[in-house]
């Protein structure tokens, strides 16, 4: 097959699985690693001909952009609140992993020492290619989600560093613990230097304007990939250290693209990771599956069910940290592209230097991948919100903006058992809604105390509705692409304040809710006249036909503003972005006493 025709069923198959996992709530990693096995190894569709070394020096270029997005994602402020767990994991953690892994290594799965105690290395790390999706798609709270994060990036290079020594170790001829403590100071010299250094320098240019604004996320990726190749030139595979140190340090220099330059990376980590976990399985050949024995299979579920657990037991012990989050932490480790393709360079390296167990390096750890995936990605969200750590449903409102029409709201959505949220940044504002028992949060929304702090999981719709429209509009845009943009809202933009409602684009603020006309003003002048946030439950005999003939005209005698679907899932209305109720929905509507009246008189007339 050409190659252009691989690549293009490669990235199909890859973000259609993305896609479908998204679509069926299942975590994007077990649905890559099923077509990835189907494409490969069952139906031979994939087929790279190329040596497995350099296929795995490709694999690291991407891992190493995956990385490097990871470390920017890795805040400072963040450490300062779990630094206490994150310190555990990243210093006791990775040698404990490490000696507990070795010894079920040789002992259960009956390999040599030197294999035994590489392999214990290699199965450190706990995949950050895996784990990241996983968070995002578990609405973990931010405590829980930080330590996974922090364990998953920081100790992959760790890993990897230490299995390099092991290598190293038993292979290079005259080494000793001389050599491997000087290979070890090698690689922190070299992240320190080529990821500490040259990552402040690259972010005190950007500052200065030292590249064109199209040009930053291009120039910044190149640099990432030269980094990690020059770091592997002076230590063998000390490049994952130096670009993860690299992204902690321009993650954390405040830059004004920071944020540009995230989303550059997050998209291109996206389509690498849907690459990756195709291509990876895809190469797995029958010969290899048969290396896995009875021994092989009991070495991997001791790993799952004995070494993480007692790893995290004795790494936290006596550590301030909720008991939920050892329990989670005990249980969550999957692994990821990194150990696989670690194991496949290392693997034939050890067989040539005369330790046959090491063919077993690849499928063992290719097993454990798999295993891992399926178990922590089926069961994270589920066994998360059994611990009280993690949302229990995704259908709720956050609203930014206290005013007496949004705590009517408020206070109609609670009703119908949907979670609500009001921010302002005004105390006073809040007074209201504090008196009428909503859940509220005094601060900026757009700062980075509202972001470290406020808990906002579980709630799926935005909703700016303050007094002052640019600020609406600024929220939304900050905000879409973490809400999604078609789940940002904001009120209708005021005549009074001397602009029409087309001025500003689509692009530059979030869809009008409600109503073109449903600005601050009116919709808290028309609360005191008297109209109220009502719900209504719509059936086969009082339908959408029935209810709008008693209510009136709708935009002109009530508004629409929402629904909640039979299965309890909230929408916010828009004329920009419409939906239709039909029987089993609730809609919620902003009219005067007059049509509820009419509305109630009818539903009981139909019951």
């Amino acid at each position: 097959m050409h190659a252009a025709s691989l690549l293009l069923i490669i990235l199909c198959a890859g973000l259609a699985s993305q896609w479908l996992a998204a679509q069926i709530r299942l975590p994007a990693i077990v649905v890559l690693i099923a077509v990835g096995l189907l494409l490969g190894p069952v139906s031979g569709v994939v087929h790279l001909d190329i040596e497995r070394e350099q296929l795995s020096e490709l694999i690291g270029l991407g891992v190493a952009i995956i990385l490097f997005e990871g470390g920017m994602d890795l805040k400072l402020s963040e450490f300062k609140r779990v630094g206490h767990g994150v310190g555990r994991l990243t210093v006791l953690g990775p040698p404990l992993a490490w000696l507990f892994g070795s010894l079920a290594a040789h002992y259960i799965g009956g390999l040599e020492w030197p294999v035994a105690i590489v392999l214990g290395a290699i199965l450190v790390v706990t995949g950050p290619t895996v784990i990241l999706p996983l968070l995002r798609q578990a609405r973990l709270n931010k405590e829980s989600a930080a330590l996974l994060k922090w364990e998953g990036i920081v100790n992959d290079p760790i890993g990897v560093l230490m299995a390099v020594l092991a290598f190293q170790y038993f292979t290079i001829s005259g080494g000793g613990l001389a050599t491997t403590l000087k290979a070890l100071g090698a690689a922190i010299a070299v992240a320190l230097v080529l990821g500490g250094l040259g990552g402040w320098l690259i972010g005190w240019l950007y500052r200065r304007g030292g590249a064109p604004e199209h040009l930053k996320a291009p120039v910044l990726m190149v640099l990432v990939l030269a980094v990690f190749w020059l770091s592997n030139q002076v230590q063998h595979e000390a490049g994952l250290l130096t670009v993860t140190v690299m992204g902690l340090v321009i993650g954390n220099m405040d830059l004004v693209e920071r944020e540009a330059l995230q989303r550059f990376k997050e998209d291109l980590t996206v389509v690498l990771l849907s690459v990756l976990f195709i291509v990876i399985p895809s190469q797995l050949e029958a010969g290899e599956l048969k290396l896995i024995d009875w021994r092989m299979v009991a070495f991997v579920l001791a790993i799952v069910f004995v070494v993480r657990p007692l790893t995290i037991g004795l790494a936290t012990l006596g550590a301030p940290m909720r008991k939920e989050d050892k329990l989670l932490l005990a249980w969550i480790a999957p692994r990821g592209i990194v150990a696989v393709a670690t194991a496949g360079i290392f693997g034939p390296a050890l067989v040539a230097a005369g330790y046959p167990d090491a063919a077993k390096l690849l499928p063992v750890t290719f097993l454990l991948v798999i295993s891992t995936v399926l178990c922590h990605g089926l069961s994270l969200g589920r066994i998360a919100r059994k611990l009280g750590l993690a949302a229990g449903s995704d259908s709720g409102l956050l609203i930014v903006g206290a005013s007496p029409f949004t705590c009517a709201l408020a206070l109609a959505l609670q009703k119908l058992q949907i979670d609500v949220l009001v921010v302002d940044r005004y105390y006073d504002a809040l007074k209201l809604a504090r008196m009428q028992g909503i859940e509220v949060f005094y601060g900026e929304f757009l700062s980075e105390h509202a972001e470290e702090t406020l808990e906002v999981q579980h709630l799926s719709y935005l909703l700016c509705a303050t007094d002052n429209d640019s600020y609406n509009a600024l929220v939304c845009k900050a905000q879409g692409r973490r809400v999604g943009h078609h789940r940002t809202f904001q009120l209708a933009v005021s005549r009074g304040s001397g602009q029409a409602a087309g001025e500003v684009s689509l692009q530059q603020r979030g869809y009008v809710a409600f109503h073109q006309d449903a600005n601050f003003h009116t919709l808290n002048a028309l609360l005191q006249e008297g109209w109220t946030a009502q719900t209504t439950n719509l059936t086969t005999s009082y339908g959408w036909a029935e209810f709008t003939e008693r209510m009136g005209e709708v935009g002109k005698d009530w508004w629409l503003v929402g629904g909640v679907s039979p299965a309890g899932m909230f929408r916010i209305y828009s004329s920009e972005q419409a939906f239709r109720v039909e029987a089993g929905w609730t809609v919620i509507c902003f009219a005067p006493p007059a049509a509820a009246a009419a509305v109630a008189a009818q539903e009981r007339a139909a019951a």
